[in-house]
């Protein structure tokens, strides 16, 4: 039987381990049923080994919950990077890499002559066909430079360092510190950090979403996908953590500013609409065939953004869907100004009206009224009035403020 190892083949399955701990962080251990129990502490351990200053264990009838904590607002380098630096290798992929870095530093070389000198110098036995795959790869990578002699491709060390940039370019190093820690790929700037020997010391991030680091493989095969116009096919996470699968054409990446999810808007052409699904349920994304309608369909979407309040598109398709709400607010003028100023600041598509001293009217025609409930209720205790062309969310907001009241009318006797 093969002994634990914090080393992994498979980053999807930790991903999602990880994924279920910081995300969720309510599960306890026979509740994760998608593999063996094994596998589940093999999982935990690993996590645990890259993560245990942020683990958190919660005693419950149900059993112990496991949960990732982490005040990102106070770590300068986000601890869910380490789980990029444990993919495993083979004996002889880390002889190959050390014995490739000595025979090309300086040398320009074909494939025979590095195969021979690996055989002569080295007493190793390597055929020439593993040793061009491994060169096809650091040169894919920027390791290795590549170039024709002829026929015959040559190879040499790529001068290009972490180190000689960061001597060449003055501010270059704090440059790279910042972009560690932004949203998007930053596992590249840590990686360049970590190839240097340095840490970013500098700069923390107020609203740093750490979990994106967990999305960015993912975000990756969209932008690809994007870029080509393809069709694509991903494999979400539902209710109840099954994965079901789902045929589109990926158009573009939202990011809430509030929450700091992440969403990959597609068109669904089986049924003729757009649909948001979030990045941290997608599991993965499989490329298919070219769109041939994508520059119609993007512009499509442009147009229909315009009755978004946020991601979703709601029930019904087509531009013409959607519905009209409509808000009377008491803002005192010479008091609230803040007030006045945060409603203009947060209408998005809607529009805002003073329609007496004191009375502003807000009004908006979105895909989804229910979406901005909750943005809605934050204005309670100053709401007049609200209309709305779906009946049944008003008066759910009405029935929501009366049971608020009746809550806190007890707690007052």
């Amino acid at each position: 039987m093969g002994g634990f190892s914090e080393l992994i083949k498979n980053f999807d399955k930790t991903r999602d381990y990880i994924r279920d701990f910081f995300i969720y962080g309510f599960k306890v251990r026979n509740e994760f049923t998608g593999k063996s129990s094994r596998t589940y502490d093999d999982e935990k351990r690993r996590a645990e080994s890259w993560l245990g200053d942020f683990f958190r264990y919660d005693s419950t009838r149900r059993g112990k919950q496991v949960s990732i904590t982490v005040d990102s607002g106070h770590i300068n380098e986000n601890p869910l990077y380490s789980a990029y630096y444990s993919k495993s290798f083979t004996d002889n992929d880390i002889k190959l890499h050390f014995m490739l870095m000595d025979i090309l530093d300086g040398k320009l070389m074909n494939v025979r002559e590095i195969t021979e000198t690996l055989n002569s110098t080295y007493g190793q036995l390597f055929d020439e066909q593993t040793v061009r795959n491994k060169l096809k790869e650091y040169v894919s990578e920027g390791i290795i430079l590549s170039e024709k002699k002829g026929r015959t491709d040559i190879f040499t060390l790529s001068p290009d360092t972490a180190e000689s940039f960061f001597s060449r370019y003055e501010g270059l190093e704090d440059a790279v510190k910042f972009f560690s820690e932004s949203p998007e790929f930053g596992i590249v700037g840590n990686s360049i950090l970590k190839t240097a020997g340095l840490t970013n010391d500098i700069f923390l991030n107020k609203h740093n979403y750490i979990v994106h680091t967990l999305e960015d493989t993912v975000l990756l095969d969209l932008l690809k996908i994007m870029e080509e116009k393809r069709f694509a096919v991903i494999t979400n996470f539902g209710i109840g953590g099954k994965a079901t699968e789902t045929e589109g054409v990926p158009l573009k990446i939202y990011s809430s500013s509030r929450t700091g999810r992440r969403y990959a808007v597609m068109y669904l052409p089986k049924y003729k609409r757009f649909n948001s699904f979030r990045l941290d349920y997608i599991k993965s994304v499989r490329s298919l065939g070219v769109y041939g309608e994508y520059d119609d369909i993007a512009r499509k979407l442009c147009r229909c953004e315009e009755k978004c309040f946020g991601v979703s598109f709601g029930e019904r398709s087509g531009e013409s869907a959607g519905g009209s709400f409509r808000m009377v607010l008491r803002i005192n003028e010479e008091t609230e100004g803040f007030v006045l100023e945060r409603l203009e600041r947060e209408k998005r598509c809607g529009s805002v009206r003073k329609i007496d001293r004191d009375l502003f009217e807000y009004t908006v025609l979105v895909f989804d009224i229910n979406e901005m409930m909750s943005w809605v209720k934050t204005f309670i205790g100053r709401i007049v009035s609200v209309e709305s062309t779906n009946k049944r969310i008003t008066d759910k907001l009405y029935r929501d403020i009366a049971r608020m009241k009746r809550i806190y009318s007890r707690k007052e006797e």
